[in-house]
């Protein structure tokens, strides 16, 4: 990561990475207000862990299937435009929400449906977005960068689910909450509209299948890349206990929607001030072991979750859920943005997103059929314990990424 010493805030000493923020913020905090609705509309809808799943699979599918693409146009178009359709097509989702739940439609698949389009709008979106960071900031400011651009996703999921819960509970369904995302998508797309980036360094790649998998080949070239990515693959798909919020909120901890908002915030309470120590003081050395000790702290405090029947511990067990996570995300984002050079950093955050992102939602699916099958402590329990056993794997299979210690930028393939 460097021995020069950046200031705490030097990434908002630029407007480009101000307005950034202040859009992310808003896009996230709607979105998250989405996800809290969304989850406990369908469950009150069917009581049905495995619909709760389905609304995670709907979202899988064009993440798993677009995202080489994706990763291909964000090395090829214009960054903005992309991030600019996103917000423009999540408010079209959001408002579509809004009429599903006015005319009081019962039917889940609409509701899946909305669910695809908006995975597939966020399939897109996320390799331009991931690559758009580093053109809005200086290099030397870029780590910085990274950890105040996970304060703000941090922030934003603990106002975002609070807020949804909140509204949702007051307002005595889903209708609110839809109309309030959708006005926030358009901030978004608003404050967006302003970012001028730099211009993508390097050429553009050809229109060719070879060119599509360039990020594949980049990523199983480096092992430290390849490492970090399996690791949160199978630590996310197998700790996916965060999808089962409302039913824990419901039928566990029995503190219904408003308290479903407050359990969506814990992990990124524990996120956030991790962020923030982060920011002030950066992880400058022994960074594989940083990586697998929050992957190992993740799989504990999951367990701790499962088990729980208090509420506060509840809280507690997912705050530090969130803080360890938080550790391997910085790490696993320094490593895909320092070590992979421009020109294909869209394709590689691509792959990132297919392994990583994509696996939410495939979490989200395996833990509701994990909890329709075994019940739903048993499930979040045992994805827990497959979470500690992946890390002991990993481990052993990248003995670069647990022995690595500074992270400097690479700038050739």
């Amino acid at each position: 990561m460097g021995d020069a010493v950046v200031a705490p805030r030097a990434a908002y000493q630029h407007a480009n990475f101000r307005r950034w923020q202040l859009a992310r913020l808003s896009s996230i905090v709607g979105n998250q207000m989405l996800s809290v609705a969304i989850g406990w509309y369908v469950y009150d809808l069917t009581k049905s862990p495995l619909q709760l799943g389905n609304v995670g699979a709907a979202a899988f599918v064009p993440a798993f299937a677009f995202s080489l693409a994706a990763g291909h146009l964000a090395d090829r178009l214009d960054r903005k435009r992309i991030v600019l359709a996103y917000y423009a097509v999540v408010a079209a989702c959001s408002l579509a929400l809004l009429l599903l739940a006015r005319a009081h439609v019962r039917a889940v698949w609409p509701i899946l449906l909305v669910s695809f389009c908006m995975g597939t709008a966020r399939t897109f979106s996320g390799p331009a977005a991931a690559a758009l960071l580093p053109s809005l900031v200086p290099t030397e400011h870029f780590g910085n960068a990274v950890a105040w651009n996970s304060v703000t996703w941090q922030v934003a999921t603990i106002l975002g689910p609070a807020l949804g819960g909140l509204v949702y509970a007051l307002t005595r369904g889903a209708q609110g909450v839809f109309a309030g995302s959708f006005a926030l998508m358009l901030v978004a797309l608003a404050l967006a509209s302003r970012l001028s980036p730099r211009p993508l360094e390097g050429s553009r790649p050809a229109a060719t299948l070879d060119a599509v998998f360039a990020g594949v080949r980049y990523v199983f070239r480096h092992q430290e890349i390849l490492g970090s990515i399996t690791l949160d693959l199978f630590a996310v798909l197998l700790g996916g206990a965060t999808a089962l919020l409302p039913i824990y909120a419901s039928d566990v901890l029995h503190v219904g929607a408003a308290g479903l908002g407050v359990l969506r915030s814990a992990p990124a309470v524990g996120a956030g001030l991790t962020a923030l120590v982060v920011a002030h003081r950066p992880m400058a050395r022994r960074a594989g072991a940083w990586m697998f000790g929050g992957v190992f702290v993740f799989g504990v405090a999951t367990i701790v979750f499962a088990l729980s029947r208090s509420f506060l511990l509840s809280l507690a067990a997912l705050a530090v859920l969130g803080a360890a996570d938080m550790v391997s995300v910085v790490v696993r984002q320094m490593l895909l943005q320092l070590r992979t050079p421009d020109e294909v950093r869209g394709r590689v955050a691509a792959v990132n997103l297919v392994f990583v992102g994509a696996s939410n939602e495939l979490g989200e699916w395996e833990s509701g059929a994990t909890a329709a099958w075994l019940g739903v402590v048993p499930a979040a329990a045992a994805g827990g314990v497959g979470t500690l056993v992946v890390v002991t794997a990993c481990a052993l299979l990248f003995p670069k990424l647990r022995k690595l210690d500074r992270i400097v930028a690479r700038h050739a393939s």
